[in-house]
């Protein structure tokens, strides 16, 4: 499994995604600093952790002593998650990639930078995760499925075996992908979906790692 180590941990942002990976952190035993957030004030605390400023904040540390997590969240349509990663990755900085210690994880699976997989989720043998990528609570991921960047797995999702996503996937809450169905670029499933069909339309992508 590809990830990087621990470091001491500075969270962006301060909502709800952030109280999830909050939790996880504790639970995983990272050290926290704390959190940016321009909506907060410095000096406050947000579910017990420490509010350093605004992103402005992130000067006090350099990119060799701390990592990152990425603490907004991915709704369809809205890219803030994915352009702030921008912005600290063009300063230096990493993003750490966090699994929640309830999760189960094949020895074979690779994880890029900056996924998070929360509690409870299972990934079989040969899965391969993009930057970036949020496997949310209770999510099932059975052989060889290969998610790109950027994507987010909502709660309950659960794709059979050998299943391709390409970047930017959403896949709704409680939704299944049946085996060997690719979806393409950009997608969206509703929640509580029933994928039988490959909903693609471009050539078939390649192993992002």
């Amino acid at each position: 499994m590809k990830m990087i180590k621990h470091k001491p941990i500075v969270i962006i942002g301060a909502g709800g995604h952030a109280k999830v990976l909050i939790e996880l952190l504790r639970v995983a035993k990272y050290k926290v600093l704390g959190l940016l957030d321009t909506n907060k004030i410095k000096g406050d605390l947000f579910c017990g952790v420490l509010v350093l400023g605004n992103d402005e904040e992130i000067s006090n540390f350099s990119p060799s002593e701390v990592y990152l997590v990425n603490g907004i969240g991915s709704f369809p349509g809205q890219n803030a998650r994915f352009k702030v990663a921008k912005i600290f990755r063009d300063k230096g900085y990493k993003f750490a990639s966090v699994i929640h210690p309830s999760s189960t994880i094949a020895s074979d699976v690779v994880i890029e930078e900056g996924v998070q997989i929360m509690a409870a989720c299972v990934l079989q043998s040969d899965v391969q995760v993009g930057l970036d990528s949020i496997i949310n609570t209770g999510v099932i991921i059975d052989h060889d499925c290969i998610i790109g960047k950027n994507c987010h797995l909502a709660p309950g999702v659960t794709l059979s075996g050998g299943v391709q996503i390409h970047d930017g996937v959403h896949i709704g809450t409680g939704s299944s992908v049946i085996q060997s169905k690719k979806i393409g670029a950009d997608t969206v499933i509703a929640a509580a979906s029933v994928v039988y069909l490959s909903l693609i339309h471009i050539s078939e992508p390649t192993r992002p790692y």
